[in-house]
């Protein structure tokens, strides 16, 4: 006679762990979507992007109680703990990279090269309706002093060009990057100055970033200075710094072809 050996019971944290893994990520993925789509507003879209991480972060908590239920009283369920893990991880990957970026840059969501006297953002009516109505903040003493201690790498270029053939290089250099044009003024007039205004979207969530950039003639040269500024938050972990490093190097692999 045969004798039935019943099988230990699944653990129900691991089963838990990985349908909220599993429900976890496909909220994330809707949150980049709609505001990539501008569907919906960008609060809205972080809302729902901060509750596929909490979701996430739950069933990361599950994977720890299943994997002690499991040692301890020998339950079933491994494997779909470790696939809740991973899918979890996924979900939080990108999170968990701004979360150190947080910790390890200083606290600011608006950057320039000249923090004395940074460019100022254009409020014609075409750059206030391409911005639907946002005008960037001023720049205070508090965030200039933050961005002296954080970026001090963060410096005017200057090229050895006149200021029309610099201009140029500029609207090619940020056409090349994908910004959008939305004001200029060609350097010019008794001040010779030259200025530009930019929209940029972020990388992962295409919110857009606003970019002021100011030329000044110099004897043979020209001095450029450029402000990039994010719109949502107190930190912009470093994407406004990275956006002026990555146009100064290509201006200058751009001058170097002339």
């Amino acid at each position: 006679m045969l004798r039935h050996i019943p099988e230990e019971p699944v653990s129900n944290a691991a089963v838990w762990c990985r349908r909220l893994a599993v429900f976890s990520l496909p909220v994330a993925a809707i949150a980049v979507i709609l505001a990539r789509a501008n569907a919906v507003e960008p609060q809205a879209s972080l809302a729902v992007l901060g509750g596929a991480i909490v979701v996430a972060l739950v069933a990361l908590l599950l994977f720890l109680a299943a994997c002690v239920v499991i040692w301890q009283e020998g339950r079933r369920g491994l494997g779909e703990a470790l696939g809740g893990a991973f899918l979890a991880a996924v979900t939080l990957g990108y999170p968990a990279y701004l979360a150190v970026q947080a910790v390890r840059l200083p606290v600011l969501s608006d950057v320039s090269t000249d923090t004395a006297d940074p460019p100022r953002f254009s409020t014609s009516r075409a750059a206030v309706a391409a911005r639907a109505g946002f005008t960037p903040a001023g720049f205070d003493a508090d965030t200039a002093e933050r961005q002296r201690d954080g970026y001090p790498d963060i410096e005017p270029i200057v090229v050895d060009l006149e200021p029309d053939e610099a201009y140029q290089l500029v609207l090619e250099t940020a056409q090349s990057r994908g910004w959008r044009v939305i004001d200029q003024r060609p350097p010019g007039g008794r001040s010779g100055i030259g200025h530009l205004d930019f929209l940029d979207r972020t990388l992962v969530m295409g919110f857009a970033d606003d970019i002021a950039v100011r030329l000044r003639p110099l004897a043979g040269q020209t001095r450029i200075d450029v402000r990039s500024a994010s719109r949502y938050g107190r930190h912009d972990f470093g994407a406004n710094a990275k956006r002026i490093r990555q146009f100064a190097e290509e201006l200058q692999a751009g001058l170097n072809e002339k």
